[in-house]
């Protein structure tokens, strides 16, 4: 139970006290009205003795009263109704409302902070109110009158003679059978007479003269003059008087109904007083409880405890109207009590109190007990035999039983007045009112047993509940408290008695005497056990008390004090009591919330909502309602339905209070604002036709990180060339996209007349779809002007300014049950300014008829939009993005810091160009370096003209728009009429196998010298394209050389003629998706020729192997591949001719086939560091010209890409510069330039349609004797090596050329005749002559070693070589200078005829200042072959 202000010791005295009757004339009624009081009243706050008593008990002990009070009333002649009682009651507690800034308590339980408010003044408010208007009843004296003070006025007429007629009104009420109320304590009751003067009006010695008169009557003790009044009520205002009345009276004490009344005689019979009653009961009578009308019928079977024969509740005479009542009730509210009185008339009223209470009282108490007590000894022996006499002789026979059952009513044997039983009875109430509680037990336990013998059930009840009370009292405490005896008495009470207001006192005052004892447990389940259907008032109280016995317990119950705190809420909910439900609901919250008992803390926030809506707390209401619906709830559809239209209406409620108040944040959907996406720009627009529009940036791609740093790399790269390779320091890259993953540290930049798109991700949790209407943008905007002088003017919110900011409003948004979706809300900037988009502002409602929430569907007809809403409210919810986490400096990484995250405030700048481009005819699959022209379109869409169009991509040989020769010579009319994309020139057959020679200069094609080969300048006419204006521009593609699918990323850059502080560039994005599929493949060896003819270019002869083979699987339906050119390109070399051998001239190649050319390439003398020559070979009727676009631009693209991969450049670390010298000399030797470019023609079935697909391959030939690739190759993953832990000796090898590089540094070449004639009959010996020359390659001395000794004297190598011998000689020394020819004239000497091999000497070199050696290997490439004849 919670704490209480009195402590049990004094609750209970102050419970039951002696009380005293009133009966006042008229007149002294008439004075003491003057005070706005009624004569108990006037007594009531000085009705506690301010000093202890003293009395003697029967065996003559003095005996201490302390504190000791007594209750004056008004004499009632009807017993008080039910259901006044009940209204009272729940007037009291309705009344009592915990302080505003009461402190409550905070309680820690395990892991639970509960603030619990620690007492509970409206139970306590209950407790005093329902023990003060206990009706009396007849088994029990306590609030019996006692005596009867008689009160006239000094100012009557016949004072003593009223007082006799006082007395004898009292003597009629206490013994005419005609009032059964109230109750008597003896027969004889004590008389007091008080005599009121009024000392402001009356005359003081008639007083004096009177009550001289009344003590010779009446005896000293038994009367008394009361002086009142000392001031009249007009002077009220000189000075404040204290007003001790207010407190008592405002508790409305039941016996105040009568306290208005004139005097006792004019008692008004109410006959209606139920429907009366029932116009005030509001509360009681809208909420039905127990499935009873509330109104004041008792339960049927609740005996009435006022009244043993009148069972009637429209029992006869009831005071006044009680309407009447009420308006006099609310005219006293600010009425000054006392206002005649003086502090010396309070001190006069509380004389009289003690003056009556010892003279009078006291003794006629003792007096009483000493009776009492002298009749039971006397009485004892003989009543008690002849009692237990008379019983033994009715139990004789068994007829006798009915006679006594027939005196027996439910709850036991009634007994007379003057029985003995009810003397103990009398004399054990008696002590106890005055605190002798020993005796009061023994009395009391000796009644217990009495009223047992008899099974008179009711008396024995009573008898049990004060002897353990009186039990637990008695000072020293002697004996344990008998909680039996209570329980006994509660179910007596309750089951056999029926009546429930006797059992509820018993567990009052037994709860708070076992919580006095820390016996929380047992006060716990005694306080449920007594909760019931027939009153729902009582049982909240007790619930509540019951749950905080649980959290006062020494480890305190949390949980059980949450689930009593719910079940007294909704008993006082039912009881009409909505604010205490309320602070019930909100307590026990404390303990369920976030714990995971989410239906409990549904159904405690929706009861929550509702009572505060009921008691106008609106706001409260709005939150608890919130709360049920963003919690991830469990409840059904249909529930979540309801509480989503319960908080809808709330919070129409709420709105209409103040509709110009700003906007509500709304629960509901979820909005996940991390995921919001910004985006500037445009919606793109789609394909039309053969026309494609670039991809750019748009909300439907999702973010990659690689692709996102390769399209800032190219940005970089093309701003770096356009500021003469440097950034600058305040470039960053452009994003059109803002997201999560995006760099939004800086304010962005929006350009002004371009929308901006904002993505906003809802998520609706609950199960019912959620349909927002007239969704749109919150923002708010400052012009600003950027120029300069800032515009101050602050526009907040200006939304209804669209000349500002334009703003896209989706009239209806839908989603679904637990769906996740986005949506896209625009806005249209006007004006140049800062921008800061705060969050999204909508209709929040549900779809009426899509879930059948109350069980009907939607009526027809009711459709608005394309769904009827059923209600809707109008609020807001901000986007609040958290920056990423700062992570950089030691401060930042040790605390939690948050950068900023400025994606949702765009800076609106002035107006820039915007460029559109379109590819025509762009294909989507292409054969390995197929090449095939299409055109692009390039539309400036903004009203600014735009300049400075660059392209940059990282295959840039992947396509091209042409060199600058490519706009100046238009195409041939062949090649336009074969739709082919080359330039071509008709040919006369006999040509084909000489070469036609073409020059071009790199610097045409974009490839000059240190320029970036990624970015193309696109050739707009005039450079400028200008607002509105579109142009169209062929564009040359080529097959990328690996088959698969190609993403190729192409960025647009470009400027505006008018330079912005803001914004330098802007950009276009396009990627083209490539799926290539194989075509040729193309290898190529280079290797010297051994011929010495032609020689002008000193041994510059050259033989070309080209093999190309048919790698297409026929899928793609390319059915031949027919060999139209192979053309050379290189500053110092060209292809002289073809030497194939085969006379056929078309080289077709059906699918796998492989076909062999071979071609003679010869040196000339370069004729500018620039100048490529062009030597182009024809194999069939048409040239096409290589030095032309596009053959020329992919060369060079495809040359430029191979020259940026790294070369396998030999490391070198020796110290001594001569050996690197010779190095490069050496390594210069065996290096060609020499490129080849394949071209081709592919025949194609598709549709049954005969296509012809031409394209170009290229070979890059650097080292003579390496064969190259038209198609790079795949590398070989090195094999795994084991791990090494020691570091190797001696890191630094002195490099040296290669075998194959010293090899290739002389060239040989023997001449000799093919067959030589000899007749061998003649001359045994046949000598032929035989010149080597030796030619020397590099630019190096070189010193040469000729040996001609055959390497082997094995018989096997002999027969290999014939026998032959070289005469002379065997080895010869020479030097050969830089490029030096060699001649040595040598002898063969043969024996036999035969074919022998000339091949055999071997030539050694080394350059002059070196020492290694190296054996050519020259002549053994091929064999020199003689035929020897005899004749």
């Amino acid at each position: 139970m919670a704490q209480c202000v009195q402590s049990v010791q004094e609750l209970i005295p102050d419970s039951f006290v002696p009380c005293v009757a009133a009966l006042c004339s008229d007149e002294a009624e008439r004075l003491t009205r003057l005070n706005h009081l009624s004569f108990a009243e006037l007594l009531k706050p000085f009705s506690r003795l301010t000093s202890e008593v003293h009395m003697r008990d029967p065996n003559n002990q003095l005996h201490i009263i302390k504190n000791l009070k007594i209750a004056v009333s008004n004499i009632i002649t009807q017993p008080p109704q039910p259901g006044a009682i009940r209204k009272l009651l729940n007037d009291v507690v309705s009344g009592s409302q915990p302080a505003e800034g009461s402190v409550a308590n905070v309680i820690t339980a395990g892991d639970y902070d509960l603030n619990i408010s620690a007492t509970t003044p409206w139970f306590e408010s209950y407790r005093e109110t329902f023990l003060q208007s206990m009706p009396a009843s007849d088994h029990e004296f306590l609030n019996h009158y006692l005596a009867c003070m008689l009160v006239a006025s000094s100012g009557e007429a016949e004072p003593v003679e009223q007082f006799s007629k006082l007395s004898q009104e009292q003597h009629r009420i206490q013994h005419n059978n005609d009032y059964s109320y109230p109750k008597w304590f003896i027969p004889n009751t004590l008389k007091y007479y008080v005599l009121l003067h009024d000392v402001s009006a009356g005359d003081e010695q008639r007083a004096e003269s009177i009550y001289e008169e009344m003590k010779q009557k009446y005896g000293t003790q038994g009367c008394y003059l009361l002086k009142i009044n000392s001031r009249t009520s007009n002077r009220a205002s000189d000075e404040q008087i204290p007003d001790p009345w207010s407190q008592y009276l405002q508790k409305n004490s039941i016996q105040n109904q009568e306290s208005y009344e004139d005097g006792p005689c004019t008692i008004t019979s109410n006959k209606n007083y139920d429907s009366n009653l029932l116009s005030l009961d509001g509360l009681d009578n809208e909420v039905k409880v127990d499935g009873l009308p509330n109104n004041f019928r008792a339960h049927p079977l609740q005996l009435d405890p006022s009244s043993d024969t009148s069972n009637s509740i429209d029992g006869p005479d009831h005071v006044k109207s009680t309407s009447s009542l009420h308006e006099t009730k609310k005219a006293n509210i600010g009425i000054i009590h006392g206002a005649c009185l003086t502090l010396t008339d309070h001190d006069r009223i509380r004389q009289f109190i003690q003056e009556f209470t010892f003279r009078g009282l006291l003794p006629h108490i003792e007096k009483t007990i000493r009776q009492l007590n002298d009749q039971l000894i006397s009485r004892k022996g003989l009543s008690r035999s002849l009692f237990s006499a008379t019983k033994k002789w009715f139990s004789g026979s068994k007829v006798p039983e009915k006679s006594i059952n027939e005196l027996k009513n439910t709850s036991g044997l009634l007994y007379p007045p003057e029985a003995p039983e009810l003397q103990i009875r009398k004399m054990a109430d008696l002590c106890f009112l005055v605190q002798h509680y020993d005796l009061a037990y023994s009395c009391y336990h000796t009644a217990k047993k009495d009223f047992l013998n008899d099974q008179a059930m009711l008396y024995a009840a009573g008898a049990l509940e004060m002897a353990a009370v009186s039990a637990f009292l008695q000072p020293g405490a002697p004996r344990p408290y008998p909680a039996h005896y209570m329980d006994t008495a509660i179910q007596t009470y309750r089951d056999i008695c029926k009546n429930m207001v006797l059992a509820e006192r018993c567990v009052l005052l037994s709860a708070e005497i076992l919580k006095s004892q820390s016996k929380y447990s047992e006060a716990a389940a005694l306080l449920i056990r007594l909760t019931s259907e027939d009153s729902d008032l009582r049982s909240a109280l007790l619930l509540e008390q019951a749950a905080h016995c649980f959290i006062n317990m020494k480890s305190p119950m949390v949980r059980k004090y949450a689930f009593h705190m719910i079940l007294a809420g909704h008993r006082f909910s039912k009881a009409g009591q909505k604010k205490h439900a309320l602070r019930c609901y909100c307590q026990a919250m404390q303990v369920y919330k976030g714990k995971g008992w989410s239906l409990a803390e549904d159904h405690i926030n929706f009861t929550i909502g509702r009572q505060s809506y009921t008691l106008r707390q609106l706001d409260n209401a709005v939150s608890a309602f919130r709360h049920i619906l963003i919690n991830e709830s469990k409840q059904s559809a249909a529930q979540q339905g309801s509480f989503l239209r319960e908080y809808l209406y709330v919070y129409k409620n709420v709105s209409q209070l103040s509709p110009d108040g700003p906007l509500p944040q709304l629960p509901l959907p979820y909005i996940n604002s991390s995921a919001t996406r910004v985006f500037f720009g445009h919606d793109r627009r789609p394909a039309d036709g053969e026309k494609q529009a670039a991809t750019h940036i748009s909300l439907d791609q999702e973010y990659d990180f690689e692709s996102s740093q390769q399209w800032e790399e190219l940005e970089e790269e093309v701003v770096a060339l356009v500021n003469k390779g440097v950034i600058p320091s305040n470039f960053h890259p452009t994003q059109y996209c803002l997201n999560s993953y995006s760099d939004n540290s800086r304010f962005p930049l929006a350009v002004v007349e371009e929308p901006i798109t904002v993505e906003v991700a809802f998520r609706n949790p609950l199960k019912v779809p959620l349909l927002l209407t007239d969704l749109s943008l919150l923002w708010k905007f400052q012009p600003k002007d950027f120029s300069g002088k800032d515009n101050e003017e602050v526009k907040e919110l200006v939304t209804s300014e669209p000349e500002m900011i334009g703003t896209e409003v989706i009239s209806e948004f839908l989603i679904n049950s637990e769906e996740s979706k986005v949506a896209r809300l625009k806005l249209f900037p006007h004006h140049i300014g800062e921008l800061h988009i705060l969050g999204v502002v909508y209709n929040l409602g549900t779809i009426q008829g899509s879930v059948t929430v109350d069980g009907i569907g939607a009526l027809p007809g009711c459709h608005t939009g394309k769904h009827s809403l059923s209600m809707s409210v109008r609020g807001r919810q901000d986007l609040e993005i958290q920056g990423p986490r700062l992570n950089n400096t030691k401060e930042e990484k040790t605390s939690i810091k948050y950068g900023p995250d400025r994606r949702l405030d765009p800076i609106i700048t002035e107006e820039m160009p915007l460029l559109e481009v379109f590819f025509i005819h762009f294909p989507t699959g292409l054969l390995c370096g197929e090449t095939r022209k299409a055109y692009v379109e390039f539309v400036n869409v903004s009203k600014c003209p735009l300049t400075g169009l660059k392209v940059v991509s990282k295959r840039p040989e992947f396509f091209t728009f042409g060199g600058n020769t490519a706009i100046l010579t238009p195409l041939s009319p062949s090649a336009s009429e074969n739709c082919s994309a080359y330039k071509t020139v008709v040919t006369d057959s006999t040509s084909m196998c000489t070469a036609l020679t073409s020059s071009a200069s790199s610097v045409d094609f974009g490839i000059g010298i240190g320029s970036q080969p990624e970015v193309i300048p696109v050739p707009l006419p005039d450079t400028v394209l200008l607002p509105g204006a579109s142009v169209q521009l062929p564009m040359w593609l080529r097959g990328p050389d690996e088959e698969g699918v190609h993403e190729i990323n192409f960025l647009f850059y470009y400027e505006s003629v008018k330079k912005q502080p803001k914004i330098r560039h802007r950009i276009l994005r396009h990627t083209a998706v490539i799926c290539t599929s194989r075509s040729l493949n193309v290898r190529a060896t280079v290797c010297r020729s051994n011929s010495l003819e032609d020689e002008e270019g000193r041994g510059g002869n050259m033989l070309l192997f080209v093999d190309v083979e048919n790698i297409n699987t026929s899928e793609a339906g390319v059915k031949e591949f027919h060999i139209v050119q192979v053309s050379s390109s290189s500053k110092h070399w060209k292809l002289q001719k073809s030497v194939n051998l085969s006379e056929n001239k078309d080289a077709k190649l059906a699918s796998r086939e492989k076909g062999k050319f071979c071609f003679k390439a010869i040196q000339f003398a370069a004729q500018s560091s620039e100048k490529y020559t062009f030597a182009d070979i024809i194999f069939g009727n048409e040239q096409i010209i290589s030095s032309a676009s596009p053959c020329a631009d992919f060369f060079y693209r495809s040359l430029s890409s191979e020259l940026k991969k790294p070369q396998a450049q030999p490391s070198v670390h020796t110290e001594k510069q001569s050996v690197e010298d010779a190095v490069k000399l050496i390594q210069k030797c065996s290096e060609v330039d020499l490129n080849i470019v394949v071209l081709w023609k592919a025949y194609v079935v598709e549709d049954s349609k005969q296509l012809i697909l031409e394209g170009q391959h290229h070979v890059i030939l650097r080292t003579i004797g390496k064969e190259a690739f038209s198609y790079p190759q795949k590398q070989e993953p090195p094999e795994m090596e084991l791990l090494k832990f020691f570091r190797p000796e001696n890191t630094t090898v002195s490099s040296r050329p290669s075998v194959e590089q010293f090899s290739n540094l002389i060239k040989t070449s023997l001449h000799y005749p093919e067959s030589f004639n000899h007749p061998f009959h003649q001359k045994s010996l046949c000598l032929v002559p035989v010149t080597l020359l030796l030619s020397n390659c590099s630019k190096a001395d070189v010193d040469v070693i000729v040996d001609l000794r055959h390497k082997t004297t094995s018989p096997e190598a002999l027969e290999i070589h014939g026998s032959f011998t070289w005469l002379g000689q065997t080895q010869y020394k020479l030097q050969l200078k830089s490029e030096e020819i060699h001649t040595l004239q040598l002898k063969a000497c043969f024996v036999h005829t035969g074919v022998y091999n000339l091949g055999t000497p071997r030539v050694f070199a080394k350059l002059s200042d070196q020492v290694t050696v190296f054996e050519t290997s020259q002549q053994n490439s091929m064999p020199a072959l003689i035929i020897i004849n005899n004749v």
